[in-house]
Order: C-alpha cells, then structure tokens, then sequence
C-alpha cells in the first residue's frame, strides 16, 4: 500500500478542476495528479506551480479521459505514479459537452454529439471507476466524486444532452456507491450552483451574460452564485475525515439555486405592474 496520498482530477486545466486541484493540495494535503487534454497549458502551469508552493507533488497527463480507449493507458500511468491504493480521491471533472436543440428546429443535434456528451460527462465516470478498481489504485477509505449540476432538474432549450449525461452520471453515483460499499469506497456526486466559468459563457452568448449574470444573483436563496474556491473548499471537507460518512449522496451545495423561481417570476411580474 502507498504511503503516499493523491488526488486524481479528470479535467484539470480550468474551471473547477482547477480550483479543487489547489484546495486538495491545502487541505487534506494531498498530491495531485492532473488529466488534462492539453488544450490549456498555462492554466495547466499555474495549478501546478499552486499545488507544489503548498508543498505537495503535481504529475501531469496528457490525454482525452473521458473516451473509452484512452482511459486504460492513463489508468496505466495513473498507478505508476501512485502506487497500490494511492489515490485517495477521485474527481470527475470533466466539461466536454455539445450544446444544441433535440428536435425544436433544425439543425437538431447530431447523434455523434449526444454520444461524445455522454461518454465524457458519464460513462467516463464508470470507465474509470472499473480501471482503477483493476489496478488496485484505489481501496478502504478512497472517495470518487462526480461534479454534477442543477441543469437536470430543469429545462434551458439548448442543454437538453447536458441534461440527460447528468442524469445519468446522478444514476452511475448510485448504482458504484452500491457495488463498492463492501470495498470501503464512496462514491457521491456534489451537486454546486451555477459558478461563472469559461464553459458557463459558451452555453451564453456574449451579449446576454451580463443580463444572465444578474438574474443568476437573484435566482440564489444564498443571494449570490457560488464561487469556484468555494466548490474547492466543500471538495476538501468531502476529502478529509469529517467528510467520510457521505456515500450514494447527490450533495445540495447549490446555494438553493432553483428553490424560488416562482417567487422571481412573481416579483417581476408585480413590478412590471406597479411600472
């Protein structure tokens, strides 16, 4: 068994991978490796450099992870550098999705698009789960976490294979932390709000961000959205020991995003009265 402990994070180059690579590195304290497609290598840079002033190890690897046949080979390097029972936690973070209408207007969304959305924002999530399983890189006590979102519980025309991959992954969670309870492994989705990131502005357009932005504000019972070191922060705590009883839980840490969109929708609808 490794005397050492790590951190695997499936998307490291941006966003929340990025900002869980550096909390993890903090608190528990653990090295990271990064998996990254090498589309952002100065983001890649600045993870590392913040992960080694905090005195911990940064490995990169080069490599699609969330496509079927990639995912054994890096699995291979994974456990070259970890070594038996190494990885202490897991983070599926991995944003690599088309966006685009079902059927309201052509042209619909391509069939290889819906399957590139769901093998990368969930299959992926059980590919990696079974390798590393079989090159015992992970055992008693390691966690394997699945960023998930709100975006399944509504509906925004647009996002309809976002969606249903999340749904999907939100099933996966369940159905692993079952299979390996008996191993002593947990496995838990954290569901945050929606956070400002380069992935959130592709879904909208330049000219309707800043509107979009300050209806995210009102939307939050927490009053504001969440920010990306607080999405590092919760990981951390999922990390450590205090975090070790969740299990086959979809985690609310959405800040009560969807909870009061009637009350908005009557709010504006008053105002524009009284106008």
């Amino acid at each position: 068994m490794s005397a050492e402990r790590w951190a695997l994070i499936l998307g490291v180059s941006s966003g929340a991978g990025a900002a869980i690579s550096r909390a993890l590195a903090v608190d528990p304290g653990l090295n990271v490796i990064g998996i990254h497609r090498g589309n952002h290598p100065d983001g890649v840079r600045a993870v590392g450099e913040a992960v080694v002033a905090a005195g911990r190890r940064f490995e990169v690897l080069v490599g699609d992870a969330g496509k079927a046949d990639t995912i054994p080979p890096l699995a291979d390097a994974v456990r070259e550098i970890t070594g038996e029972g190494g990885v202490h936690i897991v983070v599926h973070a991995i944003a690599n999705a088309s966006i685009g209408y079902l059927a309201k207007q052509e042209p619909f969304i391509h069939p290889k698009q819906i399957q590139k959305t769901f093998e990368s924002m969930a299959h992926s999530f059980v590919y990696w789960t079974q390798e590393l399983i079989r090159h015992n890189a992970i055992g008693p006590g390691s966690r394997i976490l699945a960023l998930d979102n709100a975006v399944n519980e509504n509906v925004l025309s647009n996002l309809g294979t976002i969606a249903a991959s999340k749904a999907a992954l939100e099933s996966y969670v369940k159905y692993l932390a079952w299979d390996l309870r008996e191993r002593g492994i947990r496995v838990n989705a954290l569901k945050y709000g929606t956070v400002e990131t380069a992935a959130l502005q592709h879904i909208f357009p330049a000219d309707v961000w800043t509107h979009a932005r300050d209806l995210h504000h009102e939307m939050f019972a927490a009053g504001r959205m969440v920010t990306l070191e607080e999405v590092g922060g919760m990981v951390s705590v999922l990390a450590g020991e205090k975090g070790a009883w969740f299990n086959s839980a979809i985690i609310d840490f959405t800040g009560g995003q969807m909870h009061a969109i009637y009350q908005q929708l009557m709010d504006r609808h008053l105002a524009s009265v009284e106008r």
